[in-house]
């Protein structure tokens, strides 16, 4: 799945914005503004819109209980965690003025900033801290981020503003896990059931820098500034997001200036833009390796899969770069392992498999797979070697990618099946349900190397995240060694364990790790590029008062 602003272990892709086109009938306070012909200055001021485009909805404004990326990039606006990351990818004070970690590495002890309020004017006090760890604890929770919290073995509120946590045993990871838990106000969710809730579409409370002012379901949603935010102004006074599946749509509508950003495609980037003088005159391009990668995804309960060889033989029978050239255009690096290239905790000594046919088919053979008919599709038992790869509708890149890996895996005697699904209905009926053969999909991954949530065979329940079913008592083992050690370099060891048993058991094809390619409006200001990458400080974003396109009343 894609991402979140870092929830547990999975980043979710960074805020850009929110979207919808400006006169739509939902909004009728919003007016086009004439742009002026004087020089413009960079004065920061409230007002104006940012319009954005996603290419699903959202499907759930809880965090703990949503997983994907466009749940997180709305929810992310509304509700907030003790801690966050900042610029550089370092960990900072969000909810949380200031924390302790003990000499024993067995309890945290967080200081919330003073006068906290949620939007309804209540207080947020460590109450509220207390009542979101219970529940995300809760049986009937499910989440897919429970394990980080169930190693909490108790808690103490000493007063309404220290909020104190304690492990049982040493555990590394247990300070990110805290830019990962957003609070949830106590008084409105207390008697709520959290698995079937209207609060999940219409969240009545917030303390984000944003509000939820409208929701039209596959159409758009629409923030608005939340006047009383306490980390400073919020500038840009709504964010709309328009609900655009079609990269293409989304372009024709960025050239035509009804949406402000979007994320381009490689080709949008190196030659579409390039031949709109308008785009180059009025929007601006940014370009760097977001951490993220695409896979292909084998369900292991599901045969032919279950079969190592048959995983080998598909790995070895797609060429990576060729999907790095062709479907990225070179905007991207093939990858052998669930880390960001370059980064410390990649396993240099393993490298993406060759593409080799012979050895593919050598191995399918091996299973016991031959074309017994001369149709040039293998068939075992009277079955063909015929099957489905899911993946969602609107995307491009992983559209594209499908269909080359369809072409090469024919080559080898494998008909492939690419059926694309609304981005919604592909986590609710397909993802949830474990109801697939092969997802085409992608991870985001946080700063923190722990990927227990993802690998350990324990996270294969309701809503958990190793949907794949993957199994391996190593990668048990070095995952949760891992968390118990705060040396880095030990726990280097321990995530190399795991990428290279993985690596072997290929319960997932690592494809490349494509570079972001947003495409912004020059009007908006306060964009600065770090390796957070630029979603970071989106709500310090604004547009001087003269470049101000939409004026936009305040009003309910």
């Amino acid at each position: 799945m894609d991402s979140r602003p870092y929830p547990s272990k999975l980043i979710a892709a960074l805020l850009l914005s929110t979207v919808i086109a400006a006169c739509s009938s939902q909004d009728q306070n919003a007016t086009v503004a004439e742009q002026p012909d004087t020089p413009l200055s960079a004065t920061p001021a409230h007002g104006d819109r940012l319009v954005d485009a996603s290419i699903g909805d959202a499907s759930n404004l809880i965090p703990m209980i949503s997983g994907d990326a466009s749940s997180h990039a709305i929810a992310g606006q509304l509700y907030l965690s003790l801690l966050k990351y900042d610029r550089n990818l370092d960990l900072t004070g969000q909810l949380a003025e200031s924390w302790k970690v003990s000499d024993d590495q067995l309890s945290i002890t967080f200081r919330l900033r003073k006068h906290l309020k949620w939007t309804d004017g209540m207080p947020l006090t460590s109450a509220d801290c207390a009542f979101t760890l219970t529940l995300i604890q809760d049986d009937h929770t499910q989440s897919a981020y429970k394990s980080d919290y169930m190693k909490v073995k108790r808690f103490e509120t000493p007063d309404t503003l220290t909020f104190r946590v304690f492990y049982s045993e040493p555990y590394s990871p247990a300070l990110p896990t805290w830019s990962s838990l957003a609070i949830l106000p106590k008084h409105v969710f207390e008697h709520e059931d959290i698995m079937n809730t209207t609060l999940s579409r219409k969240p009545k409370v917030t303390i984000g820098p944003y509000m939820l002012a409208d929701w039209q379901g596959q159409q758009s949603i629409l923030l608005r500034a939340n006047p009383d935010y306490f980390d400073g102004d919020v500038w840009i006074s709504e964010r709309l997001t328009r609900i655009i599946p079609d990269p293409a749509t989304q372009f024709l509508e960025l050239s035509a200036g009804n949406l402000d950003s979007m994320g381009l495609t490689p080709m949008q980037y190196s030659r579409l833009f390039e031949t709109k003088p308008a785009l180059k005159a009025n929007y601006k391009k940014y370009n760097y390796l977001n951490s993220v990668y695409t896979y292909l995804g084998f369900n292991l309960t599901r045969k032919p899969f279950d079969d190592l060889r048959v995983r080998q033989a598909l790995a070895l029978a797609i060429d990576r770069q060729e999907l790095v050239d062709g479907v990225l255009l070179g905007l991207g690096e093939s990858i052998a392992t669930p880390y960001k290239p370059g980064t410390y905790w990649v396993n240099e000594k393993l490298k993406p498999r060759p593409y080799n046919v012979d050895k593919a088919k050598a191995l399918l053979a091996e299973a016991g797979w031959r074309d017994s008919n001369g149709d040039g599709i293998l068939d075992r038992d009277g079955r063909p070697f015929e099957f489905t790869i899911l993946t969602n509708n609107g995307n491009k890149q992983r559209a594209n990618t499908a269909t080359i890996i369809q072409h090469r895996l024919k080559k080898i005697g494998v008909k492939i099946n690419v059926r694309l699904v609304e981005w919604s209905a592909f986590i609710e009926n397909f993802i949830n349900k474990r109801d697939f053969e092969a997802v085409l999909l992608g991870w985001s991954l946080s700063p923190d190397p722990d990927q227990y949530n993802i690998w350990h065979s324990s996270q294969t329940g309701a809503r958990q995240f190793n949907f794949l079913t993957y199994s391996n008592p190593k990668v048990d083992k070095a995952l949760v060694a891992a968390t118990r050690t705060f040396d880095r370099a030990e726990r280097k060891k321990y995530y190399d364990i795991v990428q290279e048993e993985i690596y072997n058991d290929v319960p997932m094809i690592f494809l490349y790790a494509p570079y972001s390619l947003p495409a912004i409006h020059k009007r908006i200001h306060g964009i600065k590029p770090a390796p957070a990458g630029i979603g970071y400080n989106s709500e310090k974003w604004y547009v001087p008062l003269e470049m101000q396109k939409y004026q936009v009343s305040m009003t309910p």
